[in-house]
């Protein structure tokens, strides 16, 4: 049997380990500014302080953009979770990888061999396509993962996992929603998740990710991810229902089902707050 490690994902895949069949993962990601790096490239012979960099260059990009967050190829990876869905659309679990050492190179290798452990199922984002998966390349890049079956160049171009239209490889709701960025999603991600009742963003917002990190708050960040794949989650199954892949009885099912695993669960904060701000989609036809 593969053993997995505390964070739910494997510490070293197996193909023999039996659980159900995941078929989706859909997953968050949380990062910060590498601050030696910001430091050694953007200020480049200046003689800037790493934290003085980050600073520095935050309050540059909010001066010009109204804007302070930075780029993402700054980025490294300090909180991923994923939740777990097999082909019935029923959330099997959801984790958060390396727990509790969050160390960003064992954070991507997790993520990839997981994709791998669990024979390349689906990944779903809300916008993974323009930030998350970019960065989970760029970061295997930086320490030398090899993930072949993500890029496929020995496939055509058009099944390729990475290939923008390839939904059966990454679902992004985003890229549905707005068809392939015809439209613009305007609040994104909490505002898809208000349309059904769920949190949205609550005590966090992603702004405050790299404060809060540099405040040793990792904790609070990891369950704010959390929150964020379970909106994610929701916003998954009423775009089933959309495309026709899933009744909207089944849906609200499955929703019922969902709250009682959270409750089951509730010693984990994330989870205890966001049953606190839970609600539920009003029907219009039962309404009436």
């Amino acid at each position: 049997m593969g053993k997995l490690g505390a964070s739910g994902f494997p510490d070293r895949p197996s193909p023999h380990h039996f659980m159900p069949k995941i078929h989706y993962l859909i997953f968050d990601i949380e990062s910060v500014a590498d601050p030696e790096l910001v430091a050694k490239v953007h200020y480049a012979g200046k003689e800037v302080e790493p934290q003085t960099a980050v600073r520095r260059y935050r309050d540059e990009l909010m001066a010009a953009n109204n804007s302070d967050f930075i780029p993402y190829t700054f980025h490294i990876p300090v909180s991923v979770a994923i939740a777990k869905v097999d082909g019935d659309f029923q959330l099997l679990d959801l984790v958060v990888l390396d727990d509790p050492l969050f160390r960003p190179h064992e954070i991507c290798r997790r993520f990839w061999e997981g994709w791998k452990h669990y024979d390349h199922p689906t990944l779903v984002t809300f916008n993974g396509r323009g930030f998350d998966l970019p960065l989970m390349e760029l970061t295997a890049f930086r320490y030398g993962i090899s993930i072949p079956g993500w890029f496929a160049f020995d496939q055509k171009s058009y099944e390729q996992p990475r290939h923008r239209y390839n939904t059966k490889s990454h679902f992004d709701l985003y890229d549905i929603l707005t068809n392939f960025g015809t439209t613009r999603f305007h609040a994104g991600l909490n505002l898809a998740a208000n349309l059904l009742g769920k949190p949205g963003k609550m005590d966090v917002q992603g702004n405050m990710v790299q404060d809060l990190y540099d405040a040793g708050e990792i904790a609070r960040i990891n369950d704010y991810c959390r929150c964020d794949v379970l909106d994610t989650y929701f916003v998954f199954l009423r775009t089933m229902v959309l495309l026709g892949n899933l009744s909207l009885g089944r849906e609200q099912e499955l929703v019922r089902q969902t709250k009682t695993w959270l409750q089951q669960r509730s010693e984990i904060p994330a989870f205890a707050l966001y049953l606190e701000h839970w609600g539920d989609w009003t029907n219009p036809w039962e309404s009436l």
